[in-house]
């Protein structure tokens, strides 16, 4: 565990630098977290270039109880995150109340959206819970890597390549009311999560 956790922060903090980064966003969202508090959604595939471009934010993330959760939170608080352990399976809502306290405490949450361990693509309910309860909005995002390894894991996980060049699009945030309808709410930010990935791939279609 300490070796993977070490080797993991250690890919980070030697390709990170080498990475060329852009960011665009939809009108109404934001490049830099600055609405508080706030819930940002991504795929689990592009962990490693969303930590690199948010790090030091001091933003929650719900990581799982399982092992390949916890050498993740080792590794994301290196890096200036702090992480919330839970799942949609495991210490679901234990995890929950302490990502709204938090949002009551005006701080920025994230989760990989269709994590721990997918499928693949499939938003898991969690921040329209929170969204509902706190106000608090949510903003979709996707990292494009132009050139990358891919890992034969089941989120296809992009490791980028040195010197490569990625792409950070964020969508508008969406507000989710107390009345709002669950599966409404849901497949609406399954939508911004696609329209976000979209964007963010066109940067390097050819």
């Amino acid at each position: 565990m300490w070796l993977i956790s070490w080797a993991g922060y250690l890919a980070i903090r030697l390709i990170g630098p080498t990475l060329r980064v852009s960011i665009t966003s939809d009108p109404g969202a934001e490049n830099e977290p600055r609405t508080r508090p706030a819930i940002y959604c991504f795929w689990h595939r592009c962990v490693f270039p969303a930590v690199y471009v948010f790090r030091n934010k001091g933003i929650r993330v719900l990581t799982s109880r399982s092992y390949d959760g916890e050498y993740i939170a080792r590794i994301i608080e290196h890096l200036g995150f702090r992480a919330v352990r839970g799942s949609s399976s495991r210490g679901a809502v234990q995890s929950l109340r302490e990502l709204q306290r938090e949002l009551e405490g005006g701080a920025f949450v994230a989760f990989t959206i269709d994590g721990p361990r997918g499928p693949r693509y499939v938003a898991k309910p969690g921040p329209i819970h929170l969204a509902r309860v706190t106000g608090a909005p949510i903003f979709s995002f996707y990292v494009a890597v132009e050139r990358a390894w891919i890992l034969r894991t089941w989120d296809a996980f992009m490791l980028p390549k040195p010197f490569s060049r990625i792409h950070c699009h964020l969508r508008a945030p969406i507000t989710v009311a107390a009345d709002a309808n669950h599966e409404q709410s849901l497949a609406r930010m399954q939508s911004e999560l696609e329209v976000a990935q979209r964007c963010a791939e066109a940067a390097y279609r050819k």
